[in-house]
């Protein structure tokens, strides 16, 4: 129904074939999208770069988005071997595990602020440095969470995060409107990825998100996949802002 054939795509958060962020990315790729892939540091990178072969990314970069140096390295190269770029993904997160484990009223002010600057600031930080490479608009997606609207159960301080995260998506996609950038948060249902098993009894929130979603149903990587790729083509451009439930219906339930 839709293609997104000569559009090029930064995808940030590939940690392995179970992330978030390589559904989206497989899903780009298969409606035509060509793909710049980055890898957290030396121990990721044996793990990612096969997975950008796979998506035959001309574009294999590290990327540990605290690195200023390291980010603008970045956008220099897609600016110099693609000359711009009209998507961007952010999927990453990241919080202590003492501050993570423990309330949210207990999380030590280092903790809040590094979660915060890597789960949120980090999208602000790529969507600024994208801009000036959407003269003709684009695409900017981040990941959030349902714990980020209601009380989820060892979810603690991620879910005060991720209401800031989606607060700056609100936000970033009134102001860059109007330059046709749209901008969106992607609110999947709970998967078993490398970035969940930190959350203490995470099993048994995804059991109990299979037992009251209306579909009986998981969300998959394939669904949020397929989700961001309509949402980086010409076909969704005039809908911006908006924090997108992929998770069954459990929204209306949860």
């Amino acid at each position: 129904m839709f293609s997104l054939a000569g559009k090029r795509a930064l995808v940030v958060g590939i940690a392995n074939d179970q992330s978030i962020a390589w559904g989206c990315a497989d899903a780009l790729r298969r409606q035509g999208a060509e793909l710049a892939v980055t890898y957290l540091n030396a121990k990721a990178e044996p793990h990612v770069r096969p997975l950008a072969e796979r998506l035959e990314a001309p574009i294999f970069a590290p990327l540990d988005v605290r690195d200023d140096a390291q980010m603008d390295a970045l956008f220099a190269q897609i600016s110099a071997e693609w000359g711009g770029l009209d998507i961007l993904l952010h999927s990453i997160a990241f919080c202590p595990k003492d501050d993570l484990h423990g309330r949210a009223i207990d999380c030590s002010r280092a903790g809040f602020l590094e979660a915060m600057d890597i789960s949120v600031h980090s999208f602000l930080r790529l969507i600024r440095r994208a801009e000036p490479l959407m003269p003709r608009g684009g695409t900017c997606m981040t990941v959030t969470f349902h714990g980020s609207e209601k009380v989820v159960d060892h979810y603690n301080i991620m879910g005060p995060v991720k209401a800031a995260l989606e607060g700056v998506t609100r936000y970033a996609a009134a102001e860059l409107g109007p330059k046709g950038i749209s901008v969106h948060a992607l609110s999947p249902g709970p998967l078993a990825t490398r970035a969940a098993s930190g959350i203490a009894h995470f099993d048994a929130l995804l059991a109990d998100n299979a037992a009251r979603t209306p579909t009986h149903r998981l969300a998959s990587l394939d669904d949020i996949g397929a989700y961001a790729a309509f949402l980086a083509s010409r076909e969704a451009s005039n809908v911006t802002g908006v924090i997108h439930p992929i998770d069954g219906g459990y929204h209306v339930v949860g």
